[in-house]
Formats: structure tokens, sequence, C-alpha cells
């Protein structure tokens, strides 16, 4: 597939919404449950953090976003965190195993290391086996398992904790 990553831009936000509002309906790859809106997702990429990292991946023949990856820094209250970043990555139903968080990723660890980001680290879902799997096969690891960390219609999911050092 021919794909090309861009820093994304506010008017991708009905796009980014078109792919994440699918993932939260299926119930089962991420801990988020309420669907948002174009006007929610406008106002995160408005006030998205200066130093954080948010790309799209948009296919060639389709010329559509088909994935996407933010990454945000760790915390704000002190500077002892200012070389951790938490990364999220979503990419089309319709395109997963099609080499798009792959792209994304290449594209994001370099943006964030010129950016002084020296480790990223996330939550992957522990029944997201296919999540999981990408991330580790972009050199994360396991530091952990957080249990009973997200309780989604009165089920509790646990979270494997995953860190990357760049």
């Amino acid at each position: 597939m021919d794909l090309s990553v861009r820093e994304v831009e506010l008017n991708d936000a009905e796009a980014i919404v078109s792919i994440l509002n699918p993932i939260i309906e299926a119930g089962v790859y991420t801990v988020f449950d309420t669907p948002f809106t174009v006007e929610a997702e406008r106002e995160y990429i408005l006030h998205f953090p200066a130093r954080g990292v948010f790309h799209v991946a948009i296919c060639g023949y389709e010329q559509k976003i088909v994935g996407f990856q933010s990454m945000e820094p760790f915390a704000t209250y002190t500077h002892a965190f200012d070389h951790v970043g938490v990364l999220g990555t979503y990419v089309a139903l319709s395109h997963r195993r099609q080499k798009v968080a792959t792209s994304l990723f290449n594209a994001t660890f370099e943006v964030a290391r010129h950016r002084g980001y020296e480790k990223l680290f996330t939550f992957i879902r522990a029944d997201n086996m296919a999540a999981l799997a990408t991330y580790l096969n972009q050199g994360f690891y396991i530091i952990g398992t957080a249990k009973r960390q997200a309780k989604i219609n009165r089920t509790y999911i646990d979270e494997i904790i995953i860190e990357r050092f760049l």
C-alpha cells in the first residue's frame, strides 16, 4: 500500500473520528467507551501540546486518512518526565495489517527524538493481542499489567503496560 505520513491538521478531525468511533463501537480494541464528535476532536487538535507529536497516515491511492498516532508528554506538572511520551495508535478497521501502524511509528519515533523524548510509554488492553504484537514488533516491551484497570459495561479489563526507549 502506498502510504504517506504527515502532521495532523485541524480539518482532519472528521476523518479521525470516522476511524476512531468504529473502533470504540467494536468494544474490543480500546478502553474508550464513548464516541467522539468532530467538534471535540477539533478542540483536541487545536489544543494539542506543542511538544506532542500527532501524525496521520494517508493511503495514496484512496487519498484518505487510514490511521493516526498521537504522542503527548507523560506529565506537565514537573520537568522530571520531560523525556517521556504517552502514545496512542489507531488504524481504520478496514486497513489493519497493511503496515499503516509501522509507517506511523517510524515518523513518530523520528520526530519524538528531535523533540527531546527518550522513552515512549502506553497501555494496551490485555485482550487486544494484535495491538500488543504490533507494539512489540516496534521494540516495545512489557513492564507489567495493571489489573482491573478499566471497567466497561460492568466488566473489568486489564491493561498491559509497555515502554520503548528511543
